[in-house]
């Protein structure tokens, strides 16, 4: 699911025909787009129907390929990708996971945002049309093994990414509703960096320009 995590992306404000609108408001969104910041509120239902504890958060983005997702409540839980690697931090179990990060923006929609470029190479866009008073932009994953079935791109006419659905194999739906958009602001410095804290067990392998303290045998 972090994986997913979180892709955004915005637009123009005119009332919309839902044919092709969705693609323009994020070509208008994304055009100059070097930072984004914002806040996420995000709900998970099970393919029966059940429905998780909602969580909410923070998140950020630079280009090139530069993400922070900060989940406050109900846990706390940080994910980090600063160019080479992602970085999975649980802070209650007092452990961190790292991966290629080529490996997880082969999957993600996130890329899109700061580079426009990626959107048809990476995944087939369709118009989804009109719901809930937002239009609606359809992305399937050309990768292999996609992590989603689909997910879907919810605009507002406030000329903002309101919503991000997606569906998993397993047919479980996880919804997000973005709010407080900041464009192109200062990001604080170490955004987009993670050093694991002392005590912290590490899983995968960072690479040699990163310090961490190894599990032990």
């Amino acid at each position: 699911m972090l994986r997913l995590l979180t892709a955004f992306l915005f637009v123009c404000p005119l009332l919309a025909s839902a044919a092709d609108d969705a693609r323009m408001r994020m070509q208008s969104f994304a055009k100059d787009l070097r930072s984004l910041s914002g806040e996420f509120e995000q709900s998970v239902t099970g393919a029966k129907g059940s429905r998780g504890e909602p969580s909410k958060g923070t998140l950020a983005l630079k280009a090139p390929r530069q993400f922070r997702w900060q989940t406050t409540s109900p846990f706390e839980q940080l994910v980090v990708a600063d160019g080479s690697r992602v970085w999975v931090y649980d802070p209650e179990l007092m452990q961190a996971s790292v991966r290629s990060q080529s490996t997880e923006e082969a999957q993600s929609p996130l890329t899109v945002l700061t580079d426009l470029s990626r959107l048809d190479v990476d995944f087939t866009a369709s118009e989804a049309g009109t719901r809930d008073g937002l239009v609606w932009l359809r992305l399937v994953s050309k990768a292999a093994e996609p992590e989603f079935a689909y997910v879907e791109l919810g605009f507002d006419r406030d000329n903002a990414l309101a919503r991000m659905r997606f569906e998993d194999a397993l047919g479980n739906t996880t919804e997000i509703r973005f709010s407080g958009w900041k464009r192109n602001a200062k990001l604080a410095d170490g955004s987009f960096a993670f050093t694991p804290p002392k005590g912290v067990d590490v899983v995968g392998d960072p690479g040699k320009d990163a310090e961490v303290i190894p599990l032990e045998d």
